[in-house]
């Protein structure tokens, strides 16, 4: 983003995303052709990039300042799965028009959450077109301790990361409640059709944070440094993005709905289980955005996993393991296993 002029792009630029703070990490930040960032001694890079466009990735009547924090946060979760420290980041958004009062709310949302995670805005660009946000964030990892898909190992422990009172499967439900109230018919309807309105309004209320508002698990993704032996962040499902891990690592794996203390469902909330438990599981397992960690650790590091997210205030819930045996599989609560599908979202599939 560089900023010249008085009026119009530049203008919107200097308004609502050049702030008066000094730079923490970046030498030069809005306002030339580059912006120079300076990474941490002796540290590597580590690069993501994700596009959100209306009408595909979010409805255009959300509240700008959650577009704002989900825009940064699902560009943040790849950090947080590969551990590591945000840096910066640049934005490029297209505007069907300029409204500014939605792009304070836009930016504000925005900067808090990139305050929160010490992420400054250094770059980037505007354009007109079909609304449109593409981040791109840069990290910093130490050689060697970044959480790769590729470095899991047969017998290792499979975890979902997740907040307590909160699962996965919950933006899930949270969307496909807010479909069914636009007269949409999600895969759930059915079910979803059954409760009664001032249910179904009380569990988007307990769930719609979690499709709007993600945390990015960052202090996680680094306390699991030298624990975890990969990772993958959860934001086109769990059997898909398990499935990058397994494909990466050359291994295949079996998850668990239930075994004792363990399981899939352990990682499913309170208010998605009201759906009944087979419900709850198919959701969890198939659902997307849910911007969690899927991580995989040998045995002999349980006490290390849990330690790690107690002092996050966070839970693993181990769900399964890697096994040397090719594919993906699945034991339900009745004991009965199933083969599953690894496949993640695919926009083109």
């Amino acid at each position: 983003m560089s900023a010249s002029s008085s009026s119009g792009e530049f203008a919107l630029i200097d308004r609502h995303f050049r702030r008066p703070s000094p730079l923490r990490h970046a030498t030069v930040g809005i306002g030339d052709d580059c912006a120079l960032l300076a990474p941490l001694p002796d540290e590597q890079l580590a690069i993501s990039t994700d596009m959100l466009v209306a009408g595909r990735h979010f409805f255009e009547d959300v509240d700008p300042a959650a577009l704002g924090h989900k825009a940064l946060a699902v560009n943040l979760s790849d950090l947080a799965a590969c551990g590591a420290q945000p840096l910066g980041a640049t934005l490029a958004i297209a505007l069907p028009a300029v409204d500014d009062a939605w792009l304070e709310a836009f930016a504000s949302g925005l900067f808090a959450l990139a305050d929160a995670h010490g992420c400054e805005l250094v770059g980037g660009d505007t354009t007109r077109g079909p609304l449109t946000l593409s981040l791109t964030v840069f990290g910093s990892v130490p050689p060697g301790s970044a959480h790769l898909r590729s470095g899991a190992s047969a017998g290792d422990d499979i975890y979902a990361s997740h907040a307590p009172l909160q699962g996965l499967g919950d933006a899930r439900l949270a969307l496909q409640l807010q479909q069914l109230a636009r007269g949409d018919t999600p895969p759930a309807a059915a079910i979803l059709q059954t409760l009664e309105p001032r249910m179904r309004h009380h569990l988007l209320h307990m769930t719609r944070v979690r499709l709007e508002l993600p945390q990015p698990r960052i202090a996680l993704g680094l306390a699991l440094r030298g624990i975890a032996s990969a990772c993958a962040d959860l934001s086109d499902g769990l059997t898909g993005d398990l499935g990058h891990i397994m494909q990466a690592s050359g291994l295949g794996a079996t998850l668990q709905a239930l075994d004792g203390a363990d399981g899939l469902l352990h990682a499913c909330s309170p208010a998605l289980r009201t759906l009944g438990n087979d419900v709850a599981l198919q959701m969890a397992l198939a659902g997307g955005d849910d911007y969690e960690l899927v991580f995989t650790a040998p045995r002999d590091r349980r006490d290390a996993v849990a330690a790690a997210a107690a002092r996050c205030g966070l839970c693993a819930s181990r769900i399964g393991r890697m096994e040397t045996e090719a594919g993906l599989r699945f034991v339900d609560l009745g004991g009965r296993q199933h083969s599953l599908a690894a496949r993640a979202f695919d926009h083109f599939g």
